[in-house]
């Protein structure tokens, strides 16, 4: 079943995983999860079959790997920052 998930919310689905998990088993169960970001979409399962660990430990380790791997545009506008204005 296909489903979208704002980035927000992407602690949420990773934590109903059983860790520790498989790179591919985590592609397998996200693969039809459409990551909701500031700018435009990304399938979650193509987001981790990027990451090169094999195994990830926690929900935390994979939520990592995801926002270490997420485009520019996933958060918002590039180099702005909130603390300014």
């Amino acid at each position: 079943m296909a489903s979208e998930v704002k980035l927000d919310q992407l602690d949420s689905v990773l934590s109903e995983f059983e860790y520790p998990i498989s790179r591919d088993e985590a592609i397998s169960q996200t693969e039809d999860i459409t990551l909701i970001l500031a700018e435009g979409t990304e399938n979650l399962g193509e987001i981790i079959s990027q990451t090169s660990d094999d195994r990830f430990v926690s929900a935390d380790d994979l939520e990592t790997e995801v926002m270490n791997f997420l485009p520019r545009h996933s958060v918002g506008e590039p180099y702005q920052s909130e603390g300014e204005g």
